[in-house]
């Protein structure tokens, strides 16, 4: 099983891709339009993937990496979709991905913001969270469960919780990710391994129930993809390709922060949003000792940019709100970067922040789209947009395996290193503690192309700007080696 990828792959697959017919064609390489090339091409179907730009090019790789079992859906009644969350969550955790997902802590300090009251209806809800967990029959040694810390306990966890007023912090745990565009990157390797033809920069321009008319972004040549099938998960941009798609979307921005601004944070905080009920900011310590803090909800009118821009009224509001709950306030100069991404909502009157991350998988003029839906269960959006795929084509295909199908990468950090002991100049380390290694691991393997893949989707060393510019010059060399 070959699931390297790289730019001669992808030249040799480019060619099959515009001579030969195949059963599906997906549109989009993130996390959901990996995951249908993955399901398509697992069941037996011949499959050829596109996007227009890279893995995780767009709102998979903008996240907060929560791979969450949705207490916050429950509180809304939105039971069928907290449910589902907390099986995908246990899907990721123990079988598919536990090289990539692990048990985060999250502490919900007690301020004097945090009333009695309000505290108990949480721990409640901590509790129903759990026992979504034994429904999802995830085992207790993979998610430990809620409890109440004392405000001395909370301090060595957190130091710069402020103390004043602090009288202790609820602990709980959900799933997180290592990095959201490393699943995708993942997912389309495994792809690539069962024979799905995984093709980055290739654009679709017009969609038919019959295929795509799709221009190579590398040469500028453009041909038909003929495919039995087509899949457009494209998230956010699906009624670009389908105009009958209506979506709402919503912006969620984070800020990041240098390991030396939150000095010792070993688990997350949930902070409370003024005048919000079941609304917190999350504060998310990142393997590199980088500091997430998110995330708005704001609704976004207008076009859609390919990468979305952080308003200064999110750094703001974020600020604001984590200082809340700190001894020493974070000056605005301490954010080195801020992102923002753009949820696919489906289209209806309230508030974004209100609106359900259910999923839905409608067919128009042969194209089946998949829009709405979440990070966590890109795995079930995908095998029911191939369910609707096949039924609608006609396909001779067997039930989706991907719930008990292992993703690649685990012993990639090994592969790594051996690179560094054939060349132990590779071992020189970038921003974040990427190696110049990871960089070429990333280009004969992982299919990066250019500078933003490596610096921006396969590494995260592009969320600071001073950073990126450092590990440029690495970026060009390990390209220009391979």
């Amino acid at each position: 099983m070959n699931t390297s990828l790289n730019a001669a792959r992808r030249t040799r697959e480019l060619g099959l891709a515009a001579e030969q017919d195949v059963d599906v064609l997906v549109v989009g390489l993130g996390a959901t339009g990996a995951g249908a090339a993955l399901d398509a091409a697992s069941r037996g179907l011949t499959v050829a993937a596109i996007d227009a730009h890279d893995l995780a090019f767009g709102t998979s790789r903008w996240s907060s990496k929560m791979i969450h079992g949705g207490l916050r859906y429950l509180a809304k009644g939105q039971v069928g979709v907290a449910y589902e969350s907390a099986v995908e969550r246990g899907v990721l955790l123990g079988r598919t991905a536990p090289h990539l997902v692990r048990a985060q802590p999250y502490l919900l300090p007690l301020t004097q913001d945090v009333s009695r009251a309000q505290s108990a209806l949480v721990m409640t809800g901590y509790r129903l969270g759990d026992a979504l967990r034994i429904a999802a029959r995830t085992p207790r040694r993979l998610l430990p469960g809620p409890s109440r810390l004392t405000a001395a306990r909370a301090r060595e966890l957190a130091p710069e919780l402020s103390p004043y007023g602090l009288r202790g912090a609820l602990l709980s745990w959900d799933g997180r990710l290592v990095d959201d565009a490393r699943l995708v990157v993942a997912i389309a390797r495994t792809a690539a391994g069962c024979g799905a033809m995984v093709l980055t920069k290739c654009r679709a321009l017009e969609l038919t129930g019959g295929g795509a008319r799709v221009r190579d972004e590398v040469s500028g040549s453009e041909f038909t993809i003929r495919a039995r099938v087509v899949i457009n998960a494209t998230g956010v941009w699906a009624g670009q390709l389908d105009p009958s798609v209506r979506l709402r979307p919503s912006r969620g921005t984070h800020l990041v922060l240098r390991p030396s601004t939150l000095p010792g944070l070993r688990a997350g905080l949930h902070v409370p949003l003024p005048g919000e009920s079941n609304r917190f900011a999350l504060v998310l310590p990142q393997r590199d000792g980088r500091v997430y803090v998110g995330l708005t909800d704001e609704p976004v009118d207008g076009p859609i940019p390919d990468v979305p821009e952080a308003p200064e009224a999110d750094v703001s509001a974020l600020l604001g709100v984590l200082n809340s709950v700190l001894e020493r306030p974070v000056a605005r100069a301490e954010v080195a970067g801020a992102f923002a991404g753009l949820r696919p909502l489906l289209a209806a009157d309230g508030r974004t922040a209100d609106l359900s991350r259910s999923h839905a998988v409608l067919a128009h003029n042969g194209v089946v789209t998949v829009v709405g839906g979440k990070l966590t269960t890109y795995r079930r959006m995908a095998e029911d947009a191939v369910d609707r795929a096949v039924t609608l084509a006609g396909l001779p295909a067997s039930k989706s395996i991907t719930a008990r199908l292992p993703l690649v990468g685990a012993e990639d950090a090994r592969a790594v290193q051996q690179l560094i002991g054939q060349d132990p100049a590779l071992g020189e380390t970038l921003p974040t503690g990427v190696t110049r290694a990871d960089l070429v691991w990333a280009v004969r393997h992982e299919g990066a192309l250019d500078e933003g893949d490596l610096l921006d989707r396969r590494t995260r060393i592009g969320l600071i700007p001073e950073d990126r510019e450092a590990a440029l010059p690495a970026a060009k060399q390990a390209l220009s080696a391979c």
